[in-house]
């Protein structure tokens, strides 16, 4: 069959036809996260040969040749309950026969670099080296590669999504969610499960994560014709939050005022989003437990009619659920949790071109600027710099896709000419974790202002000593820790000597 982008396609259930059962367990596999002259193979996994004795997999342009010393790697598009084996990689940056990979027994890969492009892991060149999950590989300035962790035969069938639903490989979905690594597939189908069911539903993650996106999954998918409200649960008064909630008659309490049907009378036959519910203290929250119980049931202030309201809430918070009045979460009975960019790393190549592409659908001046057009004249690849998807990729994030969001909006603002590329702004707001270091921790959140001050004092402000002396990445982090302390001497006036 073909792609949309006019690629012969050939579903297969294994690569080699390996069948042993490590083939089939998760593992190390290398996705696309950029390929210059070629965005649209971004979200591609090659998949290294399997078995007790794997052989070397080669990855380059172009098929196979008959004078290849290992079977020849082709990209293959994954979804559940199946995999699409796609056309060889066409950029002629690449060299015919660029990378050997070779899987290992200790969950990691060896990869050769055997072509003419540099190939450049944890910020240095290599011949060759061990990597693992997580880590980066960059080719010259052509192509850049991730390690995340598939099923090496394909990925679980959903139970709940219907296989309908697909949208576009690497697009967002109806919904607005953007992502095809299992975590992002499980998310849909735990949406969709609760979508149809009754009972009322508990978001949970941390900020940034899109929790409002999944809360229109969950409303869309119900097939419920009234409408989504919307409400940050914070932004309710505390001594309006039964007027709020539930509405009032007319002249009540104070006269002249309006008749409200509250934020329960306007969700009736649809779904009432409450966002950070966990913002609001435990008496505030006990307004909510009659109403969630079966039959719905409120009265508006000034008002003695019981009315019901058939609709569904979905809450959201980024707090613990133990933080939560018992009995509410109690009466939130489905939960689901949306995982954070570190859980789905794999998405994040597909967040940056999407974020990239929307920002260009609403400014003629972005897509004129960053993006190649076709001969129809339609707007499709994105100009972006290696360097940049390669520190975006390593960078620790703390608010997620809003966080993404910035940072993309700042290389957008700092970069010149036609490409987006690392401008010094998005240098300095980087955290990146030194080789063997976990994600969840950085040495730049256990540093004091006593301590670069004291290091100052040693080097004579010389920057290169001080950040190294304090264990940072870079002078970038240096100058960070200065702001945010206030400390009396400008980060600019340090020298770079030393």
């Amino acid at each position: 069959m073909l792609s949309t982008d006019g690629s012969t396609q050939l579903e297969v259930s294994m690569f080699t036809g390996n069948t042993s059962a490590e083939w089939q367990q998760l593992g190390p596999v290398l996705e696309i996260a950029w390929l210059v002259g070629e965005p649209e193979r971004i979200g591609e996994v090659f998949l290294p040969p399997g078995g007790r004795e794997p052989e070397p997999g080669l990855i380059g342009r172009g098929g196979a040749q008959p004078d290849d010393a290992a079977v020849r790697l082709l990209p293959i598009r994954q979804r559940p309950g199946s995999n699409v084996l796609m056309a060889a990689l066409g950029s002629k940056n690449l060299s015919r026969r660029q990378l050997l990979v070779k899987r290992r027994s200790d969950g990691r890969l060896d990869i050769t670099n055997v072509g003419r492009l540099e190939l450049t892991v944890r910020g240095d060149t290599v011949d060759s080296t061990v990597v693992g999950i997580g880590d980066v590989i960059v080719l010259g300035k052509a192509a850049v590669l991730q390690v995340v962790k598939r099923r090496s035969d394909r990925l679980y069938t959903l139970n709940s999504w219907d296989s309908a639903r697909v949208q576009a490989f690497g697009g967002p979905d109806e919904f607005g969610i953007v992502g095809e690594s299992p975590l992002a597939w499980s998310l849909r189908d735990s949406l969709a499960f609760c979508a149809g069911k009754e009972g009322h539903v508990l978001l949970t993650g941390e900020s940034g994560t899109g929790k409002e996106l999944a809360a229109r999954a969950v409303h869309g998918l119900s097939g419920r014709g009234g409408a989504l409200i919307s409400r940050n649960a914070a932004t309710l008064p505390p001594g309006l939050i039964d007027a709020e909630l539930f509405g009032n008659t007319r002249n009540y309490p104070n006269p002249g005022m309006r008749e409200r049907p509250g934020l329960i009378g306007e969700a009736n036959g649809g779904t009432l989003f409450l966002d950070e519910v966990g913002e609001l203290g435990h008496e505030l929250q006990a307004h909510l437990l009659r109403v969630l119980d079966s039959g719905g049931e409120y009265s508006r202030l000034g008002e003695s009619t019981v009315r019901r309201s058939d609709f569904t809430l979905v809450a959201a918070t980024n707090r613990s659920v133990k933080d939560l009045k018992h009995d509410l979460a109690a009466r939130l009975i489905h939960r689901v949790h949306v995982p954070t960019l570190d859980e789905r790393r794999s998405d994040l190549p597909l967040l940056i071109r999407h974020i990239l592409s929307s920002a260009a659908d609403k400014d003629p001046s972005i897509a004129s600027r960053f993006f190649d057009t076709s001969d129809r004249g339609r707007r499709r690849r994105p100009r972006i710099d290696v360097k940049l998807v390669e520190a975006l990729l390593r960078h620790r994030y703390s608010t997620h896709v809003r966080e993404l969001h910035r940072l993309l909006w700042m290389s957008m603002a700092g970069s010149r000419g036609q490409t987006l590329r690392l401008v010094e702004a998005v240098q300095e707001s980087l955290d990146i974790p030194q080789p063997g270091e976990a994600r969840g921790a950085s040495p730049v959140d256990e540093i004091t202002a006593e301590q670069i001050t004291e290091a100052m004092e040693r080097h004579q402000g010389v920057q290169a000593r001080v950040w190294k002396e304090l264990g940072l990445k870079n002078r970038f982090q240096l100058r960070r820790l200065i702001k945010k302390f206030g400390l009396a001497t400008p980060a600019e006036e340090l020298t770079t000597a030393g």
